[in-house]
């Protein structure tokens, strides 16, 4: 199944959408109707962030159909801050779909809860993917990151197509192939909110990456929570739960569905990134 994605608003705005289409035309949610797996051992990625970027661009889990949208923060649209030496965003950053962190579940990993939004997921691949493109990636391993308190794994993993995929299978091959990569990643982590003036974010497991295998099971954990949020079976804590393809209580016709993007800010030029988008950051960890 292939996917497109519809904008609405202008980029940089706060009333910018990115609505997603199947191969029909139909708009779907990307949290609901797309599925986790695209194969065998293969996971459908919602890509909300290309690398290299700033924009703090996420599924909105409030809104009729979860379109993507920028994060707000005190009224002001979020950019994440170029921490020297990285440059926005060093992967291409997404979600798995029909996932969900629990926020009602302490995990025995880590010993804190969900975060309520779907699993993330790092593509650490050669191709700068477009915001919005619904990729297809094997996971390698993950990083359990606590973010002021609640538990927020991050998926690592490689796009299918990449010419890299083939040799990179598990966790320990890409240190083996990309010397270096996964000690910047947790970096990365633990310093991007720093400029904002708060601490910086911690890892379990000391933060070493855990294998495919953890992986794996962690996600198919959260894909059990998600079916719990869509079936009734908890709290859903102000998730939308909109789609058109569940054949559920949420479960909306594609006419319907139609007319939420319709009802949405039409299409407009962007707008300008701010003026001090690609100032370094000079934090330390010591």
């Amino acid at each position: 199944m292939s996917y497109t994605a519809e904008e609405r608003g202008a980029r940089n705005s706060l009333d910018y959408r990115l609505f997603f289409k199947d191969a029909s035309g139909n708009a779907v949610s990307p949290l609901h109707d797309i599925p986790m797996m695209a194969g065998d051992g293969v996971y459908n990625m919602v890509v909300e962030v290309s690398r290299w970027s700033n924009a703090k661009i996420e599924i909105d889990l409030k809104s009729s159909l979860n379109p993507l949208k920028q994060d707000v923060k005190k009224g002001k649209l979020r950019y994440v801050a170029n921490c020297f030496p990285h440059h926005g965003y060093i992967w291409n950053y997404g979600a798995i779909p029909q996932t969900w962190e629990d926020p009602n579940h302490t995990d025995p990993n880590t010993n804190c809860k969900g975060d309520n939004d779907p699993i993330d997921v790092c593509e650490i691949g050669t191709k700068v993917h477009k915001r919005g493109a619904v990729i297809q990636v094997k996971v390698l391993g993950t990083f359990a990151m606590i973010d002021e308190g609640e538990t927020d794994w991050k998926i690592m993993a490689i796009d299918v197509t990449d010419p890299l995929a083939e040799n990179l299978n598990d966790i320990h091959d890409v240190e083996k192939v990309m010397p270096g990569f996964l000690t910047a990643t947790v970096e990365w982590f633990k310093i991007y909110k720093m400029p904002d003036g708060k601490p910086a974010n911690e890892f379990a497991f000391d933060s070493k990456p855990k294998d495919r295998e953890f992986a794996e099971s962690i996600i198919s954990g959260c894909h059990e929570s998600w079916k719990k949020l869509v079936g009734g079976d908890c709290d859903p804590k102000g998730i939308d739960l909109t789609n058109v393809s569940l054949e559920n209580s949420a479960s909306i016709s594609s006419t319907d569905a139609a007319a939420v993007i319709t009802k949405a800010a039409e299409p407009a030029e962007d707008l300008p990134l701010p003026d001090d988008v690609d100032k370094w950051h000079y934090v330390s960890l010591k």
